[in-house]
């Protein structure tokens, strides 16, 4: 993995070179690009593979469950696209900053002015072809069941009319652990799971992406997309036993 880490330096300054080189700019699409290529090196290194089902999307909002910050790893290397992340992301040794390089967009959830400047960084960055993923629960979960959808993070694509897609994602250990045991959740700390992710036999994710649609209201949005995810994970689940 740190070998995966530090190629993923060396392939940032090649695309930023590239960027100028081009007269363009380090733009959204070349930073997801960048993304998907690095988040691919690392799940490889992890021992992770995905299986994705439909078609992802190339712009709009995208919306799924969340079990880990490896869901991150996860969706990059599926599909190119920029995230919503907590504020404390931002600090993080290296992954802070490699956050930055493809994109993402913080949000500080003890400041009520942040979730503004966030919605309104958000409705302009809809019109890039460049999906945003978003993580409605706001946290992540052991997977037993996909929480409700918080609905403000809707309210950008409502008002802009950019289509929402739903997704889903799933893990299936390589060995006999539940999924639970893959997940990060409650007060276990970030290197404590990835060491035992390092340690343990890989896993493969499931990926389902659903059919775009447009929403006028947030709340609607919220309750389909929950309704539609959470049908997802059942289908996953009954797939896999």
């Amino acid at each position: 993995m740190a070998w995966a880490l530090t190629l993923c330096m060396v392939e940032l300054v090649l695309a930023w070179l590239a960027a100028w080189r081009s007269g363009e700019g380090f733009t959204p699409l070349r930073r997801a690009q960048w993304l998907q290529t690095a988040c691919r090196q690392v799940t490889r290194s992890l021992g992770i593979r995905f299986r994705v089902v439909g078609t992802p999307p190339t712009n709009g909002l995208l919306v799924s469950n969340h079990l880990s910050y490896l869901d991150i790893l996860i969706y990059s290397a599926a599909v190119p696209c920029v995230f919503v992340s907590k504020a404390e992301v931002n600090s993080w040794p290296y992954f802070g900053f490699a956050a930055r390089q493809g994109g993402t967009i913080f949000i500080d959830r003890t400041r009520r002015v942040s979730a503004q400047e966030v919605a309104q960084e958000m409705a302009r960055r809809l019109a890039d072809p460049v999906p945003i993923l978003v993580f409605p629960e706001g946290t992540s979960s052991d997977g037993a069941q996909v929480m409700r959808f918080h609905s403000s993070l809707f309210e950008p694509a409502a008002a802009t009319g950019a289509q929402v897609t739903a997704a889903a994602v799933r893990y299936e250990s390589a060995g006999d652990a539940p999924e639970s045991d893959l997940c990060w959740f409650g007060d276990e700390s970030f290197l404590s799971h990835l060491w035992k992710t390092l340690g343990g036999p890989g896993f493969t994710a499931q990926l389902v992406f659903g059919e775009p649609r447009v929403y006028s209201n947030r709340r609607e949005a919220a309750r389909e997309t929950h309704e539609e995810v959470s049908g997802m994970r059942e289908q996953l689940s009954t797939v896999s036993s």
